[in-house]
């Protein structure tokens, strides 16, 4: 859990900088992805049976796929426009 938390605390200091600052939406959405991840592990942990555990776990990782993305987005819009 340190290393998710860890990661959270990445993601709000990225989402402080450059364009990220000037974009709440998206600066938003990272923030809230990237608290889902974490929430999803300790909800998917707490529960009793390893099926849901799981279930939990491909939320958290699903929720990683969208930081991932949308990381990923602006760095391809700023080509193409470029």
């Amino acid at each position: 859990m340190e290393e998710i938390q860890g990661i959270k605390q990445k993601n709000y200091r990225l989402t402080t900088k450059n364009n990220f600052s000037k974009d709440f939406a998206l600066r938003d959405q990272i923030r809230r992805a990237s608290i889902s991840i974490s929430s999803n592990i300790a909800e998917g942990y707490g529960r009793k049976t390893n099926k849901e555990f799981v279930y939990f776990l491909n939320v958290a990782q699903a929720s990683c796929y969208e930081v991932n993305r949308s990381y990923i987005s602006p760095w391809i819009l700023s080509t193409l426009t470029s």
